[in-house]
């Protein structure tokens, strides 16, 4: 991790019926609406155990987006909205949750309702 990389920690993640917004350490702003939600991507780095290696990527079509950490206290209310999202693919989800590998998985795509 870089020496900046504490400024890309989370303060706060709020998930709601907007959507998803991440306020940064820094006190920036990262969010994305389901209404624009475009795709869902779990990146696993092989940082852990003793840092995050999982992100949820959300990504919008209208250019917006936010990695929350799997570690994030909001992480499960996220989880449990992006699942009911028409085409989730839950084997792929768990696949990308329970391997170290340095990977990107595709778990949702709009194109794909």
């Amino acid at each position: 991790m870089s020496q900046d990389s504490r400024y890309a920690q989370s303060r706060a993640v709020t998930v709601d019926d907007t959507g998803v917004r991440r306020t940064l350490a820094d006190g920036s702003v990262e969010s994305v609406t389901w209404e624009e939600l475009k795709s869902v991507v779990i990146r696993v780095i092989p940082e852990g155990p003793w840092s995050e290696d999982v992100f949820l990527m959300l990504a919008g079509s209208d250019g917006t987006g936010t990695a929350v950490p799997s570690g994030d206290p909001a992480a499960d209310a996220l989880i449990e909205r992006l699942q009911t999202l028409p085409g989730f693919d839950n084997e792929r989800f768990i696949e990308a949750m329970t391997t170290d590998a340095d990977e990107a998985y595709v778990v949702w795509t709009a194109a794909s309702v």
